[in-house]
């Protein structure tokens, strides 16, 4: 009997000093990056570098590809719409909400955001393909 509870007071105090040299597994944090989806031509550089190259492109794409309608600016139609969209797992763009302005503008809006080539890479999540949330604002002005 005295055996017995000599291993099962040593069994028990090693769990108890393993457990104080280990810390608290509770508190520790597992944190996964996101890593923005690759527009095509900004492919090569820093994983910073590249999400830079994304916003860059972006930009440029929207003022590119920014048409006031006529028929709108003719009315004297002025607003701004904020786009949400996101770059699916497979590179390519998909509206997901499209608020503000009026009708005209909100097509205008969401045919920019769509004209978005599909991505050189899609976003990433913990090294898997994952989609990518992002909003862009549109100012419609006529300046009359």
């Amino acid at each position: 009997m005295k055996k017995a509870f000599l291993i099962l007071s040593i069994l028990f105090s090693t769990t108890l000093f393993a457990q104080e040299e280990w810390g608290d597994v509770n508190k520790n944090k597992v944190t996964m990056k996101e890593v923005a989806p690759i527009w095509p031509g900004c492919e090569k550089g820093s994983t910073s570098e590249k999400k830079n190259c994304f916003f860059k492109k972006l930009s440029q794409h929207v003022a590119k590809n920014f048409k006031y309608p006529p028929e709108a600016y003719k009315n004297n139609e002025q607003g701004k719409v904020i786009v949400d969209f996101i770059v699916n797992e497979k590179g390519l763009v998909e509206v997901k909400n499209v608020t503000g302005g009026t009708a005209s503008l909100r097509a205008e809006a969401k045919r920019n955001i769509l004209a978005i080539p599909k991505m050189a890479k899609p976003g990433m999540l913990a090294g898997k393909p994952r989609a990518i949330k992002y909003s862009v604002p549109f100012s419609f002005k006529t300046g009359k």
